[in-house]
């Protein structure tokens, strides 16, 4: 029997469908008179190139600052919301820290040391550190999202796609942008951006931020805000062409998220009223800084060759309070924690373009290095056990890819990356007796024994990982596409292990890779007046790095990370628009995935022993429908401006936290209805908009922590999506 989640998605895909087949013979008829209002090219740069949206044989999601405006985003996860098959959201415990899936390939913990699943660049510098990742979106031109492995041209840690923030270009006039906002829960956002020409080469520009938002609830403990928001965030960059074949451009960013610690709600009694408030007692200071300094150089050697430069390096530190798994004032579970990282990064890139051929071929260098620690405070015990090391990475890769036009309809493209990595690991874990560690201020703590973990190690890990597609001109608007491609994310360690209980954790884990495979049609019909692009894969999944903890007694949270998983995962995407009428253009995002794992061999704490658990697991934040639908609806008042209302729909299929069901924990499907309105003066100085977020007031788990002892004080807890939020803007350009 059907959900009436999936009666509702099947409603809403037969009425898109249904409008724009009852629309297409105006269509025909209207071609020549209109064809000026088809909707326009997307270029994108999936490939490190220009090119055109529907000529890329890629699965690219493309999302215009427009576009975001329109649907009132305030931040990158919005795009949970606009691609298909993706997670993209606010990880556990934190306001900033990014969680990312997408075709069910990611990484939920962000502990340092561990490598993400999705890779997230700004602009084309690598950003390694998942903290402070939620970006703000301000001063942006569009968001792409490539989906399955970018092994190729982004390498490493790209497994299931890139997120692409990608910043505006100064012009070459003055600019001023000033935006204010006020909204539900207090919330003030004030954005000011702008540009100016020094001289006829060289422009300076930037954007500063300021984010502030109350709590969607409170600690009854304390009193302070829970779920506030605090953030300040800001952008310089100086750009210098020369000439007409040179450009340079040096830019920094730093943001700093100040919003109280995020401590989550008790699913087991005893709980609060609101799924917001919390009785924690561990603290409310939160803090997170991170930021970044980037030198790209592009110099235009002939028609055909470009050579590119991007020097990069980027910093960050986590401090604060940590995490009261327990919810309640006594230090039952607490986490407090602390996070330092930084990065140098450098990338070279030769841009060919001929007649009939084009590519990139580069080199890729890193040096990084991730430090941090954590007490697991189990206060009834009277125990806490403190861990705390440091992972240092180097990277090196060389890559290229080239297309070339067989004939004016069939283009073949070849590309490969082969890539080092070496990691090396310092690592301690040791059980104190007393309520936090030395390293968390309690110098009375008294050691228990020997370190449970106390190690250095070493180790490389390399692989090649090849591309090739072949596309094919149905027509020049209709492009069809077949591909294969492979991703790798770099193995490590686990910076949670526990060599008494689990002595294979010093020899790490291995690398983990993805085989897709790929057909797909995009373009527009009907003299441009609907737009689409689908896709239909299978992704052979090996090696999967599993993070898995438990409680045993009397010891503390224990980390198992095993590449104990291999399995299967077909999909299905669809993106699509349709201009109905010039004022009524609706979009439709669908995605289908079956994920099954084939193996998953860890340890059974109940038996002791590693044993295949296939039958009992199932893939974390991989639901097996998503959807949204768009209906933006315009109306031009002459000299008075114009009008654009764009309400929202989107689905979410049931989703579990972990690859074990927790019922009490997992969460069902869901729907979440957004709409805004947006005035536009005529010449577009002006603009307001009322922008409505979840307005049906859905209470949803976006994610979760499990630990049901009775010593750790039954601590099930959820993190919840925000609730419904209206929020009036101004914006006026200057």
């Amino acid at each position: 029997m059907r959900t009436t989640g999936q009666l509702r998605l099947a409603l809403m895909t037969s009425v898109f469908i249904t409008a724009s087949l009852c629309a297409a013979p105006s269509f025909a008829q209207q071609a020549d008179t209109e064809q000026a209002s088809s909707v326009d090219d997307i270029v994108v740069t999936a490939r490190r190139r220009e090119e055109s949206l529907k000529d890329v044989p890629v699965a690219v999601t493309a999302v215009s600052s427009e576009r975001l405006e329109q649907t009132g985003a305030a931040d990158i996860t919005t795009l949970q919301q606009q691609t298909p098959n993706a997670t993209v959201q606010i990880a556990r415990g934190t306001n900033s820290t990014l969680t990312s899936f997408i075709r069910g390939v990611g990484q939920q913990d962000p502990l340092w040391g561990f490598e993400p699943g999705v890779g997230l660049y700004v602009d084309d510098v690598y950003v390694a550190r998942p903290q402070g990742a939620v970006l703000d979106i301000f001063d942006i031109e569009r968001l792409e999202v490539l989906r399955g492995p970018q092994g190729t041209l982004y390498g490493r840690n790209t497994i299931g796609g890139a997120i692409k923030y990608v910043t505006k270009r100064l012009s070459q006039d003055p600019e001023l942008t000033l935006k204010g906002a006020y909204g539900s829960y207090n919330q003030v956002d004030l954005i000011a951006s702008g540009s100016t020409p020094l001289n006829d080469t060289l422009r300076i520009g930037g954007a500063i931020a300021r984010y502030t938002r109350d709590g969607y609830g409170t600690n009854l403990t304390t009193g302070a805000e829970h779920y506030n928001k605090d953030v300040t965030a800001g952008r310089l960059s100086v750009e210098w062409t020369p000439s007409d074949n040179l450009f340079f451009r040096l830019a920094g960013d730093r943001t700093t998220d100040e919003s109280n610690a995020r401590h989550g709600y008790r699913l087991k009694a005893p709980m609060t009223d609101g799924i917001y408030d919390t009785r924690a007692g561990i603290g409310d200071d939160g803090y997170v800084r991170t930021r970044g300094l980037s030198f790209t150089g592009e110099w235009n050697v002939s028609d055909a060759l470009t050579f590119k430069s991007v020097t990069a390096w980027r910093d960050g530190d986590t401090a604060g309070d940590g995490i009261d798994f327990d919810g309640l004032p006594q230090p039952i579970l607490d986490i407090p924690g602390y996070y330092a990282d930084s990065q140098f990064t450098q990338e070279f890139q030769l841009l060919f373009e001929g007649e009939r051929w084009q590519g990139v071929a580069g080199v890729f260098y890193m040096d990084a290095s991730a430090e941090g620690a954590f007490d697991t405070v189990v206060g009834l015990a009277n125990l806490t056990t403190f861990t705390g090391g440091k992972v240092d990475t180097e990277s090196f890769a060389v890559f290229a890819d080239f297309s070339y036009d067989l004939t004016d309809q069939l283009s073949l493209s070849v590309g490969g990356r082969w890539t080092k990595d070496k990691k090396s690991v310092d690592q301690l874990r040791q059980n104190y007796l007393g309520i936090k560690s030395p390293f968390f201020h309690n110098l009375s703590a008294i050691p228990l024994g020997a370190p449970l973990t106390d190690y250095t190690n070493s180790d490389d890990y390399s692989e090649f990982t090849p591309r090739i597609s072949a596309s094919y001109k149905f027509t020049p608007e209709l492009t069809g596409y077949a591909s294969y491609g492979r991703g790798f994310k770099s193995g490590g360690f686990d910076m949670r292990g526990d060599a008494s209980l689990y002595p294979e954790t010093i020899n790490g884990y291995q690398p983990e890779l993805v085989d897709t495979y790929e057909i797909g049609l995009k373009g527009s019909l009907l003299d441009r007046r609907i737009n689409f692009a689908t896709a239909l894969f299978k992704s052979d999944y090996t090696d999967q790095q599993i993070t898995s903890q438990f409680f045993i007694p009397p010891t503390s949270v224990v980390s198992f990370v095993d590449n104990a998983g291999s399995s299967e995962i077909w999909g299905w995407e669809l993106e699509a628009s349709a201009r109905i009428t010039d004022s009524f253009v609706p979009r439709l995002t669908l995605g289908y995935l079956d994920a099954k794992f084939n193996e998953f061999v860890t340890f059974n704490p109940l038996t002791g022993k590693r044993e295949n658990m296939a039958d009992q697991r199932h893939f974390q934040n991989t639901p097996d429908w998503t959807a949204n639908i768009a209906l933006p609806y315009s109306v031009d008042l002459g000299d008075r401006g114009s009008v654009i209302f764009t309400p929202m729909a989107s689905y979410r299929g049931a989703t579990q936290m972990f690859e074990t069901p927790i019922p009490l924990l997992d969460q069902g499907a869901y729907w979440l209805y957004d709409a805004t309105l947006m005035w536009t003066a005529p010449d577009a100085r002006y603009r307001v908009s009322l922008a409505g977020r979840n307005l049906s007031d859905e209470r949803y788990r976006a994610g979760g922590y499990n630990f049901p002892a009775a010593i750790t004080g039954d601590s099930v807890i959820g993190f919840y999506g925000a609730p419904r939020t209206v929020t009036l803007s101004v914006t006026a350009n200057f």
